[in-house]
Formats: structure tokens, sequence, C-alpha cells
């Protein structure tokens, strides 16, 4: 009975000692579960964070890296570029300075140009002036030669009145007597065509002749102050030994009459060369017959003469 009864007194405590550590066992269990499980979230996503900001990083690394040789390349292409530049400007001004030059060089081989132009038309126009005074020289040399032979077979019964056909002789000479409008150079060249020249005319006799025969509205003579102003010559180069001028002229009226002309009336007035006259007066010298025989039986041949 009593070892029942010392059973039954020690069995119940051990009872109650077991039953209330079982759920704090399983509590801390959880608990260290959780725990474990927290810590292990936090790790997991601690090092889930540690690798996306080492990704940050190496992606940053690498942005900056580009962005630095993009910066790099950027600044290497604006010094390529401002170095490009400072040649093209280097250039355009070098090109500038050569335009320049050129321009003078052009500028001075145009006055060059131009002064030998000047020179050659003066050469030409000199050339053209000593061959014109040669060739006057030596017409009125031969003239002169012409008239000494005619007065020569005129003094030994020769006669001296032979005109080509359509000229008048008077004196020994002959005159053609032109109808057609012109200016009084026209008129030259017409008469030097012919073989002859604006007519000079020497005496009161010789204007008679012309006046009576010469066109009523006007004619060119050989008459012109065009060298010096006035200052008139023959065309035959003779002096102004005769002279039948209208009353009031020459008067160079406009400033520009330099060559005379014969009215219907027979006088002279001074009109401008550009004007044109419906007639001119050209002459030429008369061609001698064969002269008489001398007494010693000897005969003279006649000289040709020069119309001009």
């Amino acid at each position: 009975m009593a070892g029942h009864e010392y059973a039954g007194f020690l069995e119940p405590p051990r009872r109650r000692c077991c039953r209330p550590r079982l759920p704090l066992v399983l509590l801390g269990m959880l608990t260290a579960v959780l725990w474990a499980g927290l810590l292990t979230l936090l790790l997991l996503w601690h090092w889930d964070t540690e690798r996306n900001l080492r990704q940050l990083e190496d992606s940053a690394a690498r942005n900056v890296s580009q962005v630095s040789k993009d910066l790099h390349r950027y600044q290497s292409d604006q010094m390529a570029q401002k170095s490009q530049a400072a040649q093209l400007s280097q250039n355009v001004k070098r090109l500038q300075a050569q335009q320049t030059q050129l321009e003078s060089q052009d500028s001075e081989l145009s006055w060059n140009l131009d002064r030998l132009r000047a020179d050659l038309s003066d050469s030409k126009s000199q050339s053209l002036n000593e061959r014109r005074a040669a060739s006057d020289s030596l017409q009125k040399l031969q003239e002169e030669v012409a008239k000494l032979w005619m007065e020569i077979l005129v003094s030994k019964g020769s006669t001296c009145n032979t005109c080509p056909e359509g000229w008048l002789h008077f004196r020994q000479k002959c005159y053609y007597f032109g109808q057609g409008a012109k200016r009084w150079v026209q008129a030259r060249f017409t008469c030097d065509d012919l073989e002859g020249r604006l007519v000079s005319i020497h005496s009161q006799e010789e204007q008679d002749f012309l006046t009576k025969r010469a066109n009523k509205k006007g004619s060119w003579i050989g008459l012109r102050d065009l060298d010096l102003e006035g200052e008139f010559i023959w065309m035959d180069g003779s002096p102004l030994d005769y002279s039948n001028w209208n009353l009031g002229e020459p008067n160079n009226g406009d400033q520009g009459e330099d060559c005379v002309m014969m009215l219907g009336s027979g006088k002279w007035n001074d009109a401008s060369c550009r004007s044109e006259l419906d007639a001119w007066v050209c002459e030429q010298l008369a061609t001698c017959g064969p002269p008489a025989p001398s007494a010693s039986g000897d005969v003279l041949e006649p000289v040709p003469t020069e119309g001009h």
C-alpha cells in the first residue's frame, strides 16, 4: 500500500513537468525556423541587391566608359573640325590673296594691252600719214614735172587739150562734173577712181568756166581746212592764191565746217564734210598731142602726165 502510494505520488509530477515544455520547444523551433527563413530571405535579398548593384555599377561603368569614349571622340572630331576650319580659312585667305594678285596682274596686263594697242594704232596712223605724205609729195613732184614738160611741148607747138571721154577741157586742164549725193570724202575718192582729184581753182577765168557748168544746187571742190582751222589748202597742195568766198564766209558754223562747196552762183561756202551734195567737180591735166617738128627735124616726145 505504501509502495503504491509512493508510486502514485511520484508519477503525477512527471506529467506536470513535460507538458508545458513541448509547446515552448515547438515555439522555439518555429521561431528558429522563422528566423532562419527570415535570415535566408535577408541574405538572398542582400545577395540579389549586391548583384544588382554590381550589375548597375558595371553598367554605369560601361556607360561612363562609353560616354567617355564618345566624349573623347567628339572632342577629337571637334578638334579635327577646328583644324580643318583653320586650314580652310588659311586656304580661303591664300585664294583671296592669289585672286587679288591675279586681278592686279590682269589689270596690269589689260593696261599693257591697251597701251600696246594704242601704240600700234599710233604706229599705223603715223605710217599711214607718212605714206600719204610721201605719196602726196611724189604726186606733186610728178605733176610739176608733167607741167614743165607740158610748157616745153606747148612752146614747141604741141597742143595739150586732149581729155578723157565725158571730161571738158579748159586751159590745159580737164574737168569732170559729177552727179549724185556724196559726202566730201566720198567725192574725193570718186575723183581718185577717175584718175583725177577734186578741183583746185586759181583764177577768175577758171571760176567763170566752172560756174557756167556746175550744178546749181552746189558742188564739192578740193578746198578744206581739216588739218588746221582757218588754214585752207587745195587738194594739189597749192596755196590759196585766189578766193571767191560768199558774203560772211567762211564762218565755221556749228564749229564743224571744214570742207568747201561751190554754190550755184559760183561763190564758196564752208560746210560740214558729212553733208551730202548732189554734185562734185574733178580735174586732171590734159594730154598733149604730138609736137610739131623742130627746125632741125627732131621731135620732142610727150611725157605721160599723172592724173593725181
